[in-house]
């Protein structure tokens, strides 16, 4: 089996005071933090277009390139402040956590189980939220940002492999054979994830990409 983000030696287990801690790969701790930085830049540039946007209904961000590829159709949208607050404000404050827990990583952290739960929660809820906003984007708002589709690449990625590592240590229940098909195909399920996205993409605007 190659070694991967969650296939190291330092992702072993240990006892403290006869409770389980886990720890995580090198690999694992470098994709948190680069998804985690890229999730962070993506809200950080549309939360400063968006206060733009706020002080004048006339500004065009820069990732506006046409049509298609509009980022103020989205910006201007009421799905962009699904819970009452631009959706990139949370972003600012996950992202950052997902930085931290990286670097924690780095540093030789080791988490209970309940910890890792949460954080595949939190991870779920997120690819969860960019699935509905992928929908929303394509099929109602009819334009794509740029950014935005950094943060939904970020953010499935980052999903798929804490949940990889979960099932690796056990914290998710799984099938022997899916344990192990899934530490030897780690890249499988991210690669098809983000490829047929990108076929929605591609053939919701065919017309437009093809003219």
């Amino acid at each position: 089996m190659t070694t991967t983000a969650v296939d190291h030696p330092s992702s072993g287990q240990a006892e403290d005071g006869g409770r389980r801690t886990i720890g995580g790969s090198r690999a694992l701790a470098l994709l948190l933090v680069i998804t985690g930085a890229a999730g962070l830049l993506a809200a950080w540039v549309i939360t400063i277009d968006k206060f733009k946007l706020l002080e004048d209904p006339s500004f065009t961000p820069g990732c506006s390139l046409n049509p298609v590829v509009a980022c103020g159709n989205i910006m201007k949208s009421e799905q962009a402040s699904a819970f009452g607050f631009p959706n990139p404000m949370l972003g600012l404050v996950t992202y950052a956590m997902v930085i931290c827990i990286g670097m924690g990583l780095l540093a030789g952290a080791r988490f209970r189980p309940w910890f890792w739960l949460g954080l595949n929660a939190g991870t779920l809820f997120g690819v969860g939220f960019c699935t509905w906003l992928q929908y929303q984007s394509l099929y109602n708002i009819n334009s794509l940002c740029l950014w935005c589709c950094l943060a939904w690449v970020a953010t499935i990625v980052m999903f798929c492999y804490v949940t990889t590592h979960n099932i690796k240590h056990g914290v998710l229940p799984a099938p022997r054979w899916l344990r192990n098909n899934l530490l030897e195909f780690h890249w499988v399920p991210p690669v098809l994830w983000i490829g047929v996205i990108g076929m929605l993409i591609l053939t919701r605007w065919w017309d437009f990409w093809t003219s």
